[in-house]
């Protein structure tokens, strides 16, 4: 009685939403999907009148699912926010066909829609600037790693690697920009310090 009550209200959004998960492991992929539905489930804003699940389905060495709901949610400004904090992949509005929108309420939207977009400007800001603090941190720890593991003698690549625990790949790109540097030198793929910084490293 209450979701035919709430599907019926003028002022509600009849919708078919589609929600998708990509990742892995499987079971996590499954979880996450699960929980996404069950937190919708504790918004008495937002009701869900039926739900399709898809099997899931490897996709590029990761698990893919989805899930396709009927929903009720209450006005336009909370379909807003739902699209915010679940970011479906699909919204198609059902009913009502038409819907009129006065000054205030543009308004309100508007005001809404640049406020959220603001708060994930500011999350995205933050995390972009602390992954760039991370990956400064990281790159100088490597680079001081092989140095002290060279200050001990020579050292060839294979051993360097077991020693960072970075794959050859990787740990190239360290040793090119050391030796640019004039840090460390090579020699028939054996690296060592540079004269210089072997008696720096032995004061």
């Amino acid at each position: 009685m209450q979701e035919e009550n709430i599907a019926n209200d003028k002022s509600h959004l009849r919708c078919k939403i589609i929600i998708e998960v990509l990742g892995k492991p499987k079971e996590h992929v499954e979880k996450a999907l699960a929980q996404y539905v069950d937190k919708i489930k504790e918004d008495p804003e937002l009701i869900i009148l039926n739900a399709d699940y898809a099997d899931v389905k490897e996709v590029d060495d990761l698990w893919s699912t989805f899930v396709e709901m009927e929903m009720v949610i209450k006005g336009i400004k909370k379909l807003i926010a739902f699209c915010f904090d679940y970011m479906p992949s699909s919204v198609q509005i059902i009913k009502p066909e038409q819907y009129n929108l006065d000054r205030s309420m543009v308004e309100n939207f508007i005001n809404d829609l640049q406020g959220r977009l603001h708060q994930v400007d500011m999350v995205v800001k933050k995390q972009k600037n602390e992954n760039a603090f991370l990956k400064k941190n990281m790159n100088s720890a490597i680079r001081n790693v092989i140095m002290i593991s060279l200050s001990r003698g020579k050292i060839d690549e294979e051993n360097l690697c077991k020693i960072t625990g970075v794959q050859k790949k990787e740990l190239r790109v360290f040793l090119d920009e050391l030796i640019k540097d004039k840090k460390i030198e090579e020699k028939e793929n054996v690296f060592s310090l540079v004269r210089e910084e072997v008696e720096n490293a032995q004061e």
